[in-house]
Formats: structure tokens, sequence, C-alpha cells
């Protein structure tokens, strides 16, 4: 029973890994009410595809994105309603084994939805570690899909030659992959240059959504004074996990963040702007994370304009020419 609706990808949506992780973003169910004015925000201004996943949320707090996005749609009175599109990632547990698990995992997510799925994707590969498992839990993905609940299929850190694979089993039964999605940004081009995934999607018509463009904030600028030299204030840093990680980055990072700021200024646009409006133009779909008003409105400033051939290519010379990249989902296949 195959009733699926038309998807609506924007040129731009917005992920939601930090509404209700308290780990490594700090959430508080004090944020609730301005996460709904970002969801606004967000969809007021065509920004309506909305990625989450059903493991988002830490401790007791598991499946928190979900429920919020549910609640968000549902408060929301305005325009862009109709184009809304919820993309949930359902997550390869080791406990997920058969294609029945993904279909029942599909359900508790609209369940807390309060709505089905738009768009219904399979968090990671497992092909690195456990390959036997991928098919059945690939096979409840295309379940939901052919069962009408769901509009459309999507993968996600699949490289290129498992993408095929998935592709051809995929298509003979009639079930079309909508998108994959890859950490992609300035910092993060290895999916792009070195393993060619934009062009495999490209010849089978499959979008690219690109997750962590800014580089987990890397790419913001906010964090990337002259502290990002050496010595380093611990004032310079974000809390937590990430900071290890920027202490790591950031000194490698210079030379690229200075062609970044040379661009916004002449551009008159923010680092952020700029880093996004790249993945634009490399023909991603970027989910940049916001968590307030201020995140929301920047991101927003993203779209609407387009770098010129010149200003990509120097952005691009200075990401090939830096020394330290983004580490690479150990998920990621090939």
């Amino acid at each position: 029973m195959q009733t699926n609706q038309k998807l609506y990808l924007p040129p731009m949506g917005c992920g939601t890994w930090a509404w209700g992780n308290r780990l490594l973003w700090g959430y508080d169910e004090s944020m609730d009410d301005e996460l709904q004015a970002v969801f606004n925000q967000c969809v007021a201004n065509g920004v309506t595809l909305f990625d989450t996943g059903d493991s988002y949320g830490t401790g007791k707090l598991n499946g928190r994105s979900e429920e919020l996005l549910g609640r968000f749609q549902n408060e929301y009175i305005g325009v862009n309603k109709d184009n809304i599109c919820i993309a949930t990632k359902l997550a390869a547990y080791p406990w997920r084994l058969t294609r029945g698990s993904m279909v029942s995992a599909g359900k508790s997510s609209a369940r807390r939805l309060g709505r089905n799925i738009d768009l219904v994707q399979l968090h990671w590969s497992t092909a690195n570690y456990a390959p036997w498992q991928e098919w059945a839990l690939l096979d409840g993905l295309a379940d939901l899909y052919e069962q009408g609940l769901v509009k459309g299929v999507g993968l996600s850190n699949f490289g290129p030659k498992r993408l095929k694979k998935v592709h051809q089993k995929f298509t003979e039964r009639g079930v079309p992959i909508a998108t994959l999605q890859v950490q992609y940004s300035l910092l993060s081009t290895y999916p792009v240059t070195e393993l060619g995934i934009k062009e495999v999607c490209d010849e089978l018509g499959i979008k690219l959504i690109a997750y962590s463009p800014l580089a987990l904030g890397i790419l913001t600028g906010k964090y990337s004074s002259k502290n990002s030299g050496g010595n380093s204030d611990k004032s310079s840093f974000p809390k937590g996990i990430r900071s290890i990680l920027f202490r790591q980055l950031l000194p490698g990072a210079r030379s690229l963040l200075d062609s970044l700021q040379a661009v916004a200024k002449s551009r008159n646009k923010t680092m952020s702007q700029v880093a996004i409006n790249w993945c634009i133009c490399k023909g991603a779909i970027p989910i940049p994370g916001a968590k307030n008003l201020k995140q929301v409105q920047q991101n927003i400033g993203a779209l609407g304009w387009e770098l010129d051939s010149g200003e990509v290519a120097e952005l691009d010379r200075a990401a090939a020419g830096t020394d330290k990249k983004m580490v690479q989902n150990i998920f990621q296949t090939k």
C-alpha cells in the first residue's frame, strides 16, 4: 500500500542534535521556549527541513528532539507550515537486527512526533563492523516506504561503493533513495574530494545533505581570535568535550579562517554565513544547528545570495591547505 506524497527539500535545513543533548550541547528544559521561537523563525523564512534522530537526547531525554519537533510543529501557525519536512534518523543499534525492528522504530518516532516521519534515514552504516546486520535494517526502511508510513528514504554516512549497492537493491524494490547525508564543510571535504560522493549522488538522483557545515562551531570565527595561535585562553573555547577538539584543530585551521574572514568582510556577511553558503554552492543542503534566535538569524543570512566562482575557488584552496581536518565519523564507509 504505497501512497507516498512528494518530499519537499529546501536549500537549507536545521539540525536538531542539540535539542535534548546535555552532554555535548548543554541542553536544559528551560531552553524549550526559545527553541520553539527558533523553529518558528526557521519555518517563516523557508527553512522547513528539520533533521533529527531517535537517539538525539541524553539519558532519560532520549527522543527529546523528536518530541520537541512534534510539539513545535503542532503549535506553529504561519506561512510554510505545509512545507515542513521532518527527517529522522533511526539508529543502527546492535539490538536492532530485523526489518521489523526498524519498522517498529519508525512507528515509535512517529508517536513522539505526533505524525508520520517525512524522511526516514538509517543513521549510520554498519558495514565497517557488522555488515551482516545492515541489509535487514535497510529492508525495514524500504518497508516503511512501501507501507506509506514515510514520504522518502535516506541514508547517512554511506560512501559511494556502499551507496551504489544499496541503490541497486532499493531500485529492484521500486524504492527511491531521496537523500544521503555526510559530514561536509570547509574543514571536512573528505567525502566529496576524496570519496567522490557528490558525483555518485548526482548520477543516482540523490540529494546530498551536509551535516556539521560549521564544523561544530569552529567555522563561525567565534573561537578564532588571537587565542587560536597557541597560548590559548580557556575562555576562548567552548565548554566540555568540544574544547579538546578545538584545541587540536584551531591552530592548523588559522589560514582557512583568515580566508573565510576575508571573504565574509568583502561580502558584508559573517563567517558562518559564508561557510554555509559555500556548502550550498557545492550543491549540498546544509543543516546547521541553532539553539537560539541569534544563531538561527545568522544561518538564515546564508540564503538569498551566492558566492562567485572565484570566492569558492579561494575557499577551496584554503580548505585543501589546512593542516588538520575534522575527525571523520567512524561509521563513514567507502
